[in-house]
């Protein structure tokens, strides 16, 4: 049975407007956080001044905030009900009948409407903005002309040479060119061949370009090359493509990048995790407030809420920790992207809809 629609607008209200204060807290306060670490790390940086700072802190917060979303709706889902609860307004519907299923259905459509919009509007405007602060940190804090990343790449092609796998240190300035290059190679029937080491390799259309060479082979003696050629499938646009944090690519985009990147036997597990982790979090935002719930819902004259609410704050903390902890999981190969990310939401949901059943109806 729905609830009234009054009643229905009233909670929803209540919802928006709690779970909006905790996310614009967590947001602000973020944003504070990182503004002050940013111009710590200015220091006499001629390029980063105090106004460039804080637009580059705007830019970097929301995608550090989209993470702290499902505590915002859990922790406004509680502040929600603990204050209709304190003001006796659950007290009163469920004297005219309404149950806690009933007045619970505002909350869990506030909360896979925000789910959905997280995932479609809010996602892609946070990730052109981490893209657009990852230029500008590069400009304000660049010393030199060639940064490199830190970040260790592995890649794999097939090629007229034989088949080879790339390990490479980082990448210029985020490019399609690799530092610190080491290079496995294999013939048809994926026996290795030899070994190549390089201080620096560069992808241009159809070849590798290898600068400072060194050719190692059990058969023959180790030979240095001042530049020395691969075939490759690979095109520079994919590769810049492939160093791109998944957290940067907008919801809208990620299919096509996750195709393009196993078609060209690029390694797509981070961004079919992220993929399958954005479908999942309407549901997680359901599970949120089904924890919510069970935790928000004893009245007030019986005393024993706060223990209650110290109950809910270790379960959010639990199911984060589910979460990140499937998320490597993921990561890592060990299980699917799609039962890592959906696996933390449907039990949550489960566990919050056992909890409040049994408070409810014995």
């Amino acid at each position: 049975m729905l609830i009234g629609r009054t009643l229905g607008l009233y909670f929803s209200r209540q919802f928006i407007k709690t779970i909006f204060i905790v996310f614009a807290t967590v947001f602000t306060l973020v944003y504070t956080l990182d503004f002050v670490e940013l111009m710590r790390r200015a220091g006499d940086t001629e390029n980063a001044t105090p106004a460039l700072m804080a637009q580059l802190a705007l830019f970097r917060t929301p995608a550090i905030a989209e993470q702290v979303m499902p505590f915002a709706v859990l922790f406004g889902s509680m502040a929600a009900l603990l204050q209709l609860s304190r003001k006796l307004e659950l007290v009163v519907a469920r004297a005219a009948g309404v149950s806690a299923w009933q007045f619970l259905q505002p909350g869990l459509l506030v909360a896979l409407t925000l789910g959905i919009l997280s995932v479609t509007v809010y996602n892609p405007v946070s990730a052109h903005l981490k893209q657009q602060a990852s230029d500008l940190e590069a400009k304000a804090f660049a010393s030199r002309s060639g940064q490199v990343s830190e970040k260790v790449i592995w890649l794999r092609q097939k090629s007229q040479d034989g088949q080879a796998v790339f390990r490479a240190d980082g990448s210029l300035n985020d490019s399609a060119t690799l530092v610190g290059v080491t290079i496995y190679m294999f013939d048809d029937a994926g026996a290795f061949t030899h070994r190549i080491e390089s201080k620096e390799a560069t992808l241009h259309e159809g070849f590798w370009e290898l600068k400072d060479a060194r050719v190692l082979s059990a058969t023959e003696e180790p030979q240095s090359h001042d530049r020395y050629l691969i075939a490759s499938s690979l095109q520079p646009s994919q590769l810049r493509q492939s160093f791109i944090d998944p957290d940067s690519v907008p919801f809208w985009d990620l299919p096509d990048t996750i195709d393009r990147l196993k078609n060209s036997d690029i390694n797509a597990t981070t961004y079919q995790l992220h993929y399958d982790l954005l479908m999942a979090r309407p549901l997680l935002f359901i599970a949120m407030v089904f924890v919510a719930a069970s935790v928000s819902l004893r009245f007030f004259r019986f005393g024993g809420v706060a223990m209650l609410v110290l109950g809910g704050v270790a379960a959010g903390f639990m199911l984060y920790v589910a979460t990140e902890l499937m998320a490597e999981l993921g990561a890592s190969g060990i299980i699917s992207s799609g039962v890592a990310a959906w696996f933390p939401a449907v039990v949550g949901s489960l566990l919050g809809t056992l909890a409040l059943l049994y408070q409810e109806d014995g």
